[in-house]
């Protein structure tokens, strides 16, 4: 979903800003159209940050799924020692149960025992080291009953604040995701309010990038894993940009890198932050086929590097995943997972 605006001069934008600088020449030599030219510029320029912004929101919708589901696993798990605890609990206190009606049955029962069996069992738990009327066999149940039961309670304080967090993960997933949808409505509405041909003329620059093969110069990846992942990429080429996806039918940035990385076996982080720090980085004179470039200082936007200065990426809506010029925007690092 990165800006347009910044994509190699091979692109429309050149051109455009050309003719639009000519168009404003003319207007102003002529006393016509100087005040209409400028407003659709600033409207484009508008549109071009909006979607840079949707960008970050994005990526920050998916770091907040990803611990989402990260915590939903936690919770899971925990949920599960949980019960087990339970029902070893369970276990312990019929044995003990059951030695207290044999004793009952023989006459008697013991007062320890009968106190177990009291409204307060963790009173009876923590006298029970001082009682000196139960045997060892029974000690060591009342031991193991009480080590389970404080681990229960372990467990379940820790149950209970994951399932807090994910509260929580839930509401920034959910806000994240209306941040993202707000600004990419406006700028929908931003664009249909251009006339059309300035409209057409956004859309064509926005599909400037190539969609058939170009020349990679006979670059080598640097393995065979990255070879791997960059055909996967090459395969999505054309496909939609659908943000928080990673495929296989529709990607954002980062969400095409981690699918295109997962073909060749590899696990990558799903944001492009993250993925920034997911290997060894290199110089981008040394970049090769299947490196990540991630751009812009915050490293809000990721593509893979083809080889001959092109890269592939998932830009923006309605840019279909493309190849582009590596410096189409401000590189913030190049990554080789």
């Amino acid at each position: 979903m990165g800006s347009h605006r910044r994509l190699a001069p091979s692109g429309f934008d050149r051109g455009a800003c050309v003719a639009l600088s000519v168009l404003s020449a003319t207007a102003a030599a002529l006393g016509t159209l100087p005040a209409q030219a400028a407003p659709h510029d600033d409207t484009r320029a508008e549109v071009d940050r909006l979607y840079a912004e949707a960008e970050k929101a994005t990526e920050a919708y998916n770091k907040a799924d990803e611990r989402t589901d990260a915590l939903r696993g936690q919770v899971s798990r925990a949920q599960d020692r949980v019960a087990r605890q339970q029902e070893r609990i369970n276990t312990l206190r019929e044995a003990l149960g059951s030695l207290a009606g044999a004793q009952y049955r023989s006459g008697g029962i013991d007062p320890s025992l009968a106190l177990l069996l009291s409204e307060d069992p963790e009173e009876y738990l923590d006298k029970a080291s001082v009682l000196d009327r139960i045997n060892a066999h029974q000690a060591g149940q009342l031991k193991d009953l009480q080590e389970a039961m404080r681990e229960l309670t372990q467990e379940r304080a820790e149950a209970a604040e994951k399932l807090g967090e994910l509260e929580k993960s839930r509401k920034a997933v959910a806000a994240h995701k209306r941040t993202v949808e707000k600004k990419l409505a406006k700028a929908r509405r931003l664009l249909n309010a251009l006339p059309d041909d300035e409209r057409a003329a956004y859309d064509r620059a926005s599909r400037s990038g190539r969609f058939d093969l170009p020349d990679f110069g006979g670059a080598v990846p640097a393995s065979g894993r990255a070879a791997a992942a960059a055909a996967a990429a090459m395969s999505a080429v054309g496909k939609p940009y659908v943000w928080g996806a990673n495929g296989p039918s529709g990607f954002d940035c980062s969400g095409l890198m981690q699918w295109s990385y997962a073909q060749a076996g590899v696990a990558l982080p799903r944001t492009s932050q993250a993925q920034r720090a997911a290997g060894r980085q290199v110089p981008l004179s040394e970049a090769r086929p299947g490196d990540l470039v991630t751009y812009r200082s915050d490293a809000s936007h990721v593509a893979m590097y083809m080889g001959n200065g092109q890269v592939i990426h998932a830009p923006y809506p309605g840019a279909p995943v493309r190849y582009d010029p590596v410096g189409m925007m401000p590189v913030s690092a190049v990554t080789r997972p």
